[in-house]
């Protein structure tokens, strides 16, 4: 089963749902140039609500968030939200990732480009991480807990937004 490849994780315990953020810690340190040349530096977003998706091309429920993702970009961008899709994909396959992100709204980079990655491994793929505009990590987002949608991304990250 494919869902299972792409989205294995050590276990349930640690799953939030909709309405249970996760206790307001710093988010980790996230440092890394985008495959368009940019630097992206989770630091220097404080004051934007943040979205940290961490994906891979062979990963087909990855591929069903990004147009959820790519419409909740173009709606809120402009109020103070700000993406990174993190690619999890192996260095020879830097070309897949390329011309997948052309379809793709926010910044891509690829995880082999972070000169700092205090996410560490992900535990299964696709998550997305929340972090709210005092850089505060709210919420994990993952498709067998609280998968990313048109609705979980109005229930969950609309409201950080501050009515923006």
């Amino acid at each position: 089963m494919t869902f299972n490849r792409c989205a294995l994780t050590a276990g349930l315990a640690g799953a939030l749902s909709l309405a249970a953020p996760l206790r307001a810690a710093d988010a980790p340190a996230l440092s890394l140039r985008t495959l368009n040349g940019g630097a992206f530096d989770l630091a220097a977003e404080r004051g934007h609500v943040v979205l940290v998706n961490f994906w891979a091309t062979w990963c087909p429920p990855c591929r069903e968030e990004i147009p959820a993702l790519n419409a909740f970009y173009r709606r809120y961008h402009g109020k103070g939200l700000e993406i990174i899709g993190v690619s999890a994909d192996a260095a020879r396959d830097r070309e897949a990732v390329v011309k997948m992100s052309a379809s793709i709204a926010y910044p891509v980079a690829v995880i082999k480009d972070a000169s700092v990655n205090g996410f560490g491994s992900t535990h299964g793929l696709p998550v997305t991480y929340v972090i709210d505009a005092r850089g505060a990590l709210r919420a994990e987002m993952r498709p067998d807990s609280a998968p990313v949608n048109a609705q979980s991304l109005e229930a969950t990250v609309a409201p950080l937004l501050g009515g923006k």
